[in-house]
């Protein structure tokens, strides 16, 4: 009777021992906690109870790949266009231009024509593309925008704005021989800006 009693309390004390150890709070969790690195939540797991140790496994994410020959930065690329590039494309022949009766017109675009706009009409590049038109006779150069498709007489290449016309300084000729050079449209944003420069100086 007293070995079975013995065993009894025996078992009772060793389940009592392991119960303690496997409750919530118990000194390994308490232990952790206090060491760096370990990031546990509260009970209800809104807040850290302890800060993230910034010396532990952040130090070993890797560094970012270094930049080869072929790879190229945001500062590097090449900027969005918005039309066409005839960088190209060359011509040479006789200009003429339109003026008030087509004004507010519809063009091939679909844009309004505005005589005092820079556009031209060409019956083959491409609408939106960008062309530098020089006189050959006074060396006067303009930069217009095709938005338009014509000339339609014989004998003559471009049909210029108005205002592109009064650049070029053949309002009185009525038509002139020019020489058309194409651009890309970076050529082009910088050949405008150039071109506002110079026309507020003047």
């Amino acid at each position: 009777m007293n070995a079975r009693l013995t065993r009894h309390i025996g078992s009772l004390f060793a389940v009592a021992i392991l119960a303690g150890c496997a409750a919530p709070g118990s000194s390994d969790q308490s232990a952790s906690a206090q060491q760096p690195g370990n990031n546990f939540l509260s009970s209800n797991g809104a807040h850290a109870v302890a800060p993230l140790a910034y010396e532990s496994k952040l130090n070993s994410t890797p560094a970012a790949p270094a930049q080869t020959e072929d790879s190229k930065s945001l500062a590097d690329a090449e900027p969005i266009t918005s039309g066409p590039n005839v960088g190209n494309f060359e011509q040479q022949g006789r200009a003429s231009w339109y003026g008030r009766p087509f004004h507010g017109r519809k063009t091939a675009s679909g844009e309004r024509y505005d005589m005092h706009a820079l556009t031209a009409a060409h019956r083959t590049l491409p609408l939106a593309s960008w062309v530098r038109v020089t006189n050959t006779a006074n060396q006067k150069v303009v930069v217009v925008k095709i938005n338009d498709r014509g000339p339609y007489a014989r004998g003559r290449v471009i049909d210029l704005s108005y205002a592109a016309a009064a650049a070029l300084g053949m309002r009185g000729a009525g038509t002139e021989k020019v020489k058309i050079e194409g651009l890309t449209q970076q050529e082009a944003r910088v050949a405008r800006a150039q071109y506002a420069s110079d026309s507020q100086m003047n």
